[in-house]
């Protein structure tokens, strides 16, 4: 009778085997320029996917016979009203007063952010000294350039994902706008509220 709380002698030999470092590191290098020629020859595939073009389509049965005759008189089109374009503006008025908004609350924000590192320079206690909620963007003691880049930055990215989903005719196109706003709307109440 086999004793199961052993391993078999093959089973034995493997673990030995992949155990070593070194072996375990050839492997994983090994899988790693596998991966990166599979996904190289993915992309390869697909580029000449999307640039091969589909090759013309033969003549339809009917223009290969012709009679002598005509059986249809050709009569000149009747003019069509030119009707006007109806696809709405992608920047209108709305759009540039949700962009307003959105960018005016992002510096708002940055702007009362920067009350936490007056106070700290001004070491002052009792009122908050660092940045808590937001370190991750601003850092815990935020300079001024920092705080001003990421309301840029927030500011530019909802600004062209909601003209990008605008000029895409998707009906959430105010979701950037609309969230980076409120979440800067908060962001102000909070450092008015604690900071100031």
């Amino acid at each position: 009778m086999n004793n199961r709380n052993e391993l078999p002698i093959e089973a034995s030999r493997l673990n030995r085997r992949y155990s070593d470092p070194t072996l375990a590191c050839e492997l994983n290098d090994r899988m790693k320029s596998m991966l990166a020629a599979s996904l190289i020859m993915l992309a390869l595939i697909l580029a000449l996917a999307t640039i091969s073009r589909a090759a013309e389509l033969p003549d339809a049965p009917s223009a290969a016979f012709r009679g002598t005759h005509s059986m249809i008189v050709a009569a000149a089109p009747a003019p069509v009203p030119q009707t006007a374009d109806r696809t709405p503006k992608v920047v209108d008025k709305k759009f540039a007063a949700l962009a307003i908004i959105s960018t005016g609350s992002a510096f708002a924000d940055s702007y009362t952010t920067l009350f936490a590192r007056e106070n700290y320079l001004a070491g002052k206690t009792g009122v908050c000294n660092e940045e808590v909620e937001s370190a991750y963007l601003y850092g815990t003691h935020p300079t001024v350039g920092r705080a001003y880049a990421v309301a840029s930055v927030k500011s530019a990215g909802s600004v062209l994902a909601a003209y990008y989903l605008r000029k895409h005719h998707s009906k959430f196109w105010s979701l950037p706008l609309l969230s980076n706003s409120a979440i800067s709307l908060q962001g102000v109440t909070q450092n008015m509220l604690v900071c100031n």
